[in-house]
């Protein structure tokens, strides 16, 4: 099932979407609206956006760096998501921004301290697309990441979630004008969606409604004014969006 935020009549409001007939059906009312109609929101209002660093092997080898022993997290800044459809702006301080499709769990309920008796997938509320956009040289200059992944614009997500799916095994791929750059399956993931849920709730309290973007595959690559960039993942769809100066 499709799962949406959208804004009708001055009220933000939850349905569920079917891109096939451009409908929302209103959780509340059971009211079907056409998406011309209605603002469609981020699937989500995250407290906070998690990253999951070098989560495949081929990608932290591309970038010179060593798969690491347990995963390597960091934060964008809640004011860079944003959707699909919408323009990835290039700042000034970069000339090198890069895009990193990825994987996007949806936290479904508050989580702290699982341990291994815990389901995490109960836990899930569902998954999209995300594109993890990266100033490299910045990330290269700082060492960290928060500044070169935080700008506004760099965390683009799908304008909805899917919430029955399998991820243990699904493709994921970007393309930049119709060219694929990177492509790769869940399966290859240095952690699994199940154990980056455990291992984050005991690093810090997951909040409902909170992101997890669980790292990118092999074959990031510079974006310039005027590219479109699309990230797509089997069983969910595909995020799409236009680069600007």
């Amino acid at each position: 099932m499709k799962i949406c935020r959208f804004e009708y009549q001055g009220k933000v409001k939850t349905g569920v979407f079917e891109p096939e007939y451009s409908k929302v059906i209103d959780d509340e009312t059971k009211e079907v609206l056409s998406v011309s109609k209605i603002k469609m929101l981020a699937p989500t209002n995250p407290t906070k956006i998690v990253c999951v660093g070098r989560n495949y092997a081929e990608h932290a080898a591309e970038l010179g760096n060593e798969v690491p022993k347990e995963p390597l997290l960091f934060l964008k800044a809640n004011s860079s998501l944003s959707l699909h459809e919408e323009n990835i702006i290039i700042p000034p301080q970069s000339n090198q921004v890069e895009h990193e499709g990825e994987l996007a769990v949806i936290i479904g309920k508050k989580c702290k301290n699982l341990t291994e008796n815990d389901n995490p997938f109960e836990y899930i509320k569902g998954y999209t697309c995300l594109n993890d956009v990266t100033a490299r040289d910045i990330q290269r200059k700082d060492v960290q990441f928060t500044r070169g992944k935080s700008f506004d614009t760099f965390c683009p997500v799908l304008n909805y979630l899917e919430t029955d799916l399998d991820v243990s095994d699904i493709k994921v791929q970007t393309r930049v004008n119709g060219i694929v750059k990177q492509e790769g399956q869940t399966s290859q993931m240095v952690f699994p969606v199940d154990f980056l849920v455990l291992y984050i709730s005991n690093q810090m309290t997951l909040n409902e409604g909170d992101i997890i973007a669980t790292g990118t595959p092999s074959g990031v690559s510079k974006m310039v004014d005027g590219d479109i960039c699309e990230v797509e993942i089997e069983g969910i769809g595909i995020l799409k969006n236009k680069i600007v100066n």
